[in-house]
């Protein structure tokens, strides 16, 4: 698997209902040499098993205890693998683009 130029960051907590569009919306991307860590900010939900069922090498799933979006956010930075960390939220769609725009910025 080709190195991932940007990781993507996705703090989820109970968005079972909105969270594999979401992230389709990352994978679908323009610029496929990414990576979507999912950070699961400990959902009483089904909101793990939904982004566990997208079936993706670039996603990875890390469930922690509730500590909040931020701590979530910073967990998935710490994980990331690429030189350039992008955001995206479990409730959001990204424009198919946007990962490569931001890169050629």
């Amino acid at each position: 698997m080709t190195p991932p130029r940007v990781s993507v960051v996705m703090p989820v907590r109970n968005a079972a209902a909105t969270v594999e569009r979401a992230a389709h919306s990352i994978l679908d991307s323009t610029l496929r040499e990414i990576e979507l860590i999912v950070i699961d900010d400990g959902s009483t939900d089904d909101s793990a098993e939904v982004a566990r069922q997208i079936s993706d090498p670039r996603l990875r799933l890390v469930r922690q205890e509730a500590l909040g979006v931020c701590a979530a956010a910073n967990r998935g930075a710490a994980e990331a693998a690429a030189p350039v960390i992008a955001r995206m939220d479990a409730d959001d769609v990204s424009h198919p683009a946007r990962l490569e725009r931001q890169l050629s910025l």
